[in-house]
């Protein structure tokens, strides 16, 4: 059973002058995201937007790569698009993977410019122990309210 997930926040992230706002969901998001998850292995990758439009967006997106035209022109990138799963929240993926997993799944926070978090080592033991729900935020980032749960931040890469 694969125990990552990858989870793209649309809301709440913030904006480049702090402000939480709901990102729009792209359709390169989608497309390069699942790609990277099914390359690694990665078990789901949910697109978290609370906006009906939004999913109703990625629905039609999904649909065209997975049953559409799409879906004979480009069949690979339908087959990496059968890992995403839409929610209205991060805490209904988290939910919904540790639901898949039937195991309690922590969220992993990512951000920019996190220091003194889980290096690389810690991640990878800490996901053999449990479930883990890899979040990444869209806009400028995931909003400070995630950050105040006590959830494990994993250390930015250093260029």
């Amino acid at each position: 059973m694969k125990k990552l997930a990858l989870a793209l926040v649309h809301h709440p992230v913030v904006d480049r002058h702090g402000t939480i706002v709901t990102a729009a969901v792209t359709n390169l998001d989608l497309h390069d995201v699942a790609r990277i998850a099914r390359t690694y292995g990665v078990g789901k990758f949910f697109v978290v937007t609370p906006v009906a439009d939004q999913q109703r967006l990625v629905s039609r997106i999904l649909q065209h790569w997975r049953e559409g035209f799409g879906a004979g022109y480009h069949p690979d990138r339908g087959t990496a698009l059968e890992l995403i799963e839409i929610v209205a929240t991060l805490e209904a993926a988290l939910t919904a993977w540790s639901s898949a997993c039937q195991a309690e799944a922590v969220p992993l926070l990512t951000a920019a410019g996190a220091r003194n978090g889980l290096n690389f080592a810690e991640a990878r033991q800490r996901l053999r122990r449990q479930p883990l729900l890899l979040t990444f935020g869209t806009g400028w980032g995931l909003a400070p309210e995630l950050f105040s749960r006590g959830w494990p931040v994993l250390e930015a890469l250093r260029g």
